[in-house]
């Protein structure tokens, strides 16, 4: 009974009606156990509000760590360590070597007659089996191997002299002159020029291992000073072309931009992409900013620039009211993103938004099966859909609300595409098209100097636009430099020469 009426003064005094009545030693020790106890729970309480906060931030920043290519701008390369091991289709455990089942056979088509140089004729004289001496010759149904072998000796040297004549009116010694081509190139012609270039830019060989390619293959010793100074004269005989197609830029209906980083000499560059549909120009510069942009295309650029959501092209579409389309790929993956934060609401939204992407993608991909007239009214149903639908339920976190905000402050210029179709919704072209020079980074760790940067920037446009145009870049390159050093036209780049 005495425990009950104590319990009862307690709870009194919990809620506020004042301290209960202590009768005994007992009732006040164990009053103060409880008021200790109150203590206790009440710190445990704080303690567990301070670490359910820091939880929180660490879940947000675990997230943050766990992006990979589908949740940011990572690249897919990045995603993985050790890729997983394959299924097991043998009972060991193993993968049969060679071709799996239900792989169709590869075979390379035979050269044709006019490419074969020499053909060899192999006959019996008896039956390899029972020496009958009769046999009957089927002339169609030869077996037929073709094999293809380099020369013993790769180079040819011409020698090429010049006759010294002596004036005596002038007093002087005078030299027959030599060809333009020979004065031009030295030691090195433009065939093998246009080859060590070749293998330089495309093939992302080292100067040392041009090097011993040409003296363990060719036999020739070149030092690596040599073979910077020819790729000197390449950059210089690709000038006019790169001129040329750099002008370009400013004329085009839609364009693609992207930038990745470049290191010159340990100093920090960034080289640009400007993608068209038949050519691509890249340039390398100091700066990330608008001020590439304001230089390549001006302020008075008339068409779509495709791009992601970066600030320098934030700025430029602010500064001077170009056409813009965000890159919806990257959206996504900040959506995607949303779903894998500990918070309920940010992953509820980013799922809704989600979802209504899926539908426009779905439209998108049914443009075979719809009049034009018919896609565009999908398309910006879908589109009105989802920009009321960032805006409604916007949970209080701060990568939810910048989704939002990037919708309402932005909503025509990701959905651009629709108005103009040949943009596309993403950035996807300008991506395909840089991802050359990112190997290329990685291979090479940079240039050393301005010259270097200028190689860079015009053989990786040689290259690129040889590819969107079906050309080959080797090809192009032996006749740039066959061009230059005898002071002839240089071939252009342009996809529609006049």
């Amino acid at each position: 009974m005495l425990y009950i009426v104590f319990m009862f003064e307690l709870k009194h005094n919990i809620l506020g009606f004042g301290e209960p009545e202590l009768h005994t030693a007992l009732e006040r020790q164990l009053w103060a156990d409880v008021q200790w106890q109150a203590e206790q729970i009440e710190r445990l309480i704080e303690k567990v509000k301070t670490l359910t906060g820091k939880i929180a931030v660490l879940e947000v920043q675990l997230a943050k760590a766990k992006k990979n290519s589908r949740t940011s701008s990572k690249p897919p390369s990045s995603d993985i360590v050790k890729p997983p091991k394959p299924p097991p289709t043998q009972p060991n455990g193993k993968r049969k070597i060679g071709g799996q089942p239900g792989h169709p056979k590869q075979e390379r088509a035979p050269f044709a007659p006019s490419a074969v140089d020499e053909i060899h004729t192999y006959t019996l004289d008896a039956c390899p089996d029972c020496h009958y001496d009769r046999l009957i010759l089927l002339p169609d149904a030869a077996r037929t191997v073709q094999q293809v072998e380099v020369v013993a000796t790769p180079l040819r040297v011409d020698e090429h002299r010049g006759l010294a004549y002596w004036c005596k009116r002038c007093g002087k010694i005078h030299y027959a002159p030599l060809p333009p081509a020979v004065e031009k190139g030295g030691l090195i012609g433009p065939v093998l020029t246009a080859q060590i270039a070749y293998m330089k830019g495309a093939m992302h060989a080292s100067f040392s291992t041009i090097r011993k390619y040409v003296r363990d293959v060719m036999g020739l010793t070149l030092s690596r000073g040599h073979l910077n100074t020819l790729i000197q004269k390449v950059t210089a005989a690709l000038e006019h072309p790169y001129a040329d197609i750099r002008a370009l830029l400013k004329s085009e209906d839609v364009l693609n931009v992207d930038e990745t980083g470049h290191k010159d000499n340990g100093d920090r560059f960034w080289t640009w992409c400007f993608r068209a549909k038949d050519y691509c120009v890249f340039t390398v510069a100091h700066t990330r900013s608008t001020e590439v942009l304001l230089d390549m295309l001006g302020r008075e650029f008339e068409g779509v620039l495709g791009c992601d959501h970066f600030s320098a092209y934030r700025k430029y579409l602010r500064e001077c009211g170009v056409l813009v389309q965000f890159c919806l790929a990257h959206f996504i993956r900040d959506l995607t993103f949303l779903t894998t934060l500990p918070n309920a609401a940010a992953v509820d939204y980013g799922n809704r938004l989600l979802e209504k992407f899926r539908l426009l993608f779905f439209a998108i991909h049914q443009k075979d099966l719809l009049t034009p007239a018919s896609l565009t009214r999908a398309l910006e149903a879908v589109r009105d859909a989802i920009l009321k639908e960032a805006q409604r339920n916007v949970p209080e976190v701060k990568e939810a609300q910048l989704v939002a905000k990037r919708l309402r402050d932005y909503g025509d210029e990701y959905f651009e595409f629709i108005d103009t179709p040949a943009i596309g919704p993403t950035n996807n072209a300008a991506e395909q098209s840089i991802r050359f020079v990112t190997i290329d980074r990685h291979i090479t760790q940079g240039t050393r100097s301005e010259s270097g940067r200028h190689w860079c920037e015009r053989i990786w446009t040689v290259l690129a636009t040889c590819t969107l145009q079906g050309r080959s870049a080797y090809d192009y390159l032996v006749e740039v430099v066959q061009s230059h050093f005898n002071g002839q036209p240089v071939p252009s780049l342009h996809p529609h020469p006049t």
